[in-house]
Order: structure tokens, then C-alpha cells, then sequence
């Protein structure tokens, strides 16, 4: 349960510090903080909680970083379930607190809620096969990153930082393309409160990124991965377990 807990509240972090930086801060009259204070923001929620509870539960707070652990045997499969599970309930769960504040303000509107899409729904106009592939790509590049950063070869300690700086990286370049996903927990976290057609278009971001979490998983086992000394740093200062 303090694993689970963990996830729950990581991924919380994640999506209300994330999304919430997008919905009440992005766009705030002549002081928003635009794509790159968003970006920053949720680079920031995955160091910070990677730092606070990544020794209890691995910090994975995204069922693609879970699944591509599982398949680079940081992870146990047995556990994909209930990881899955707690992430989805704390972004959800962010979701939710983070749209009763935002309705707090007067004449507010929901809009596209931080949602992610393609098509109209994309914030420059990019299409489907845009979508699906910047968020495999960028999704592969991420576990590499994480694989490689909690390897027991990478500096002891600074693997937090490197994810966060590379998640960053990730919303950097893709905010134009699909809002950013690469996390099937933070896009379904706001696609029931959006005032959109995000719902229809969520299993994109849930397959792309599954698909990408396992094709980074897959380089780094066949083409990265040293097998004699694959143990991965003590847990609490990596999200890797």
C-alpha cells in the first residue's frame, strides 16, 4: 500500500502541478507563463516527487514508464496493475480538485481543460500521424533517459534530474503537436472535465505512448544495456526500482 500510495500521490503531483500550470497560469493576462513555464512546471513535479518518494515506490507516476521498466526487468509485472490503478485514480483525482479551483474564477470556461489532441484539437493543427508519432518517439526517448540515468553505471543520485530536464525537453517540442501526453495517466486525468471532443481521441494517448515506453525499453535492452551490470541504483534517488 505505500507504493501504491506513493504512485497515487506522485501522479497527483504531476497532473495538478502540471495541467494545473497550463489552466491557471499559462494563459493569466500579460503574466501567463506560457509553453515554456509549463514545460518547466512539469519537469519540476517529476524531480520534486521522484526526490520525496521514489524510495518508497520507484516514482514512475505513468503507466508507460511502468510498462517499459517491466520490460527492461526493473520492474514486476505482477505489480503493473495496481501501479496502473493508483496512477490513474491521483491524476484523475487531480483532475477533478484542479477544476473545482479553476471554476472558482468569475465568467471561467473549461475550454480544452490542458487536454491533449490532434486534429483541431491540437493546439498548431497537426494531424493524426503527427500525433502518434512525435508521442512514440518522444515516449521512447524518455525511458531511454530513465533507464539510462537509474542505471548502476550513471553518477549516484542525480537520476531525478535528468528525468525531470528531459521531460521538460519532451513538453518543449511536442506542446505544438498534441499538447503533450506521453503519460496515459496525466491525458485521461482532464479528458472528463474538458468542454471538447478529447475523450474520443484519448486512446491515442494511451497507445502511443505504451508503444513508445516499449520501443525505448527494447533499444535500451538490445542496443544500450551492459547485462553485467544492469542493477539498477538503491531506490530513493532513482524512479527506477
Amino acid at each position: 500500500m505505500k507504493k501504491l500510495s506513493a504512485e497515487f500521490f506522485g501522479t497527483f503531483w504531476l497532473v495538478f502541478g502540471g495541467c494545473g500550470s497550463a489552466v491557471l497560469a499559462a494563459g493569466f493576462p500579460e503574466l501567463g507563463i506560457g509553453f515554456v513555464g509549463v514545460s518547466v512546471a512539469f519537469g519540476l513535479t517529476v524531480l520534486t516527487m521522484a526526490y520525496a518518494v521514489g524510495h518508497i515506490s520507484g516514482g514512475h507516476f505513468n503507466p508507460a514508464v511502468s510498462l517499459g521498466l517491466a520490460m527492461a526487468r526493473r520492474f514486476s509485472w505482477a505489480d503493473l496493475p495496481g501501479y496502473w490503478a493508483a496512477q490513474v485514480a491521483g491524476g484523475l483525482v487531480a483532475g477533478m480538485l484542479l477544476y473545482v479551483i479553476a471554476s472558482g474564477a468569475p465568467d471561467w470556461t473549461a475550454g480544452g481543460f490542458a487536454s491533449n489532441g490532434y486534429g483541431d484539437l491540437s493546439p498548431g493543427g497537426y494531424g493524426m500521424v503527427s500525433a502518434l508519432l512525435i508521442e512514440v518517439v518522444l515516449t521512447a526517448g524518455f525511458l531511454i533517459v530513465i533507464l539510462g540515468a537509474t542505471s548502476a553505471r550513471a553518477p549516484a543520485g542525480f537520476a531525478p534530474i535528468a528525468i525531470g530536464l528531459a521531460l521538460t525537453l519532451i513538453h518543449l517540442i511536442s506542446f505544438p503537436v498534441t499538447n503533450t501526453s506521453v503519460n496515459p495517466a496525466r491525458s485521461t486525468a482532464v479528458v472528463p472535465f474538458a468542454e471538447t471532443a478529447a475523450l474520443g481521441q484519448l486512446w491515442l494517448f494511451w497507445a502511443a505512448p505504451l508503444a513508445g515506453a516499449a520501443l525505448g525499453a527494447a533499444i535500451w535492452m538490445v542496443l544500450l544495456s551492459d547485462s553485467t551490470a544492469e542493477v539498477p541504483q538503491a531506490a530513493g534517488s532513482t524512479p527506477a526500482e
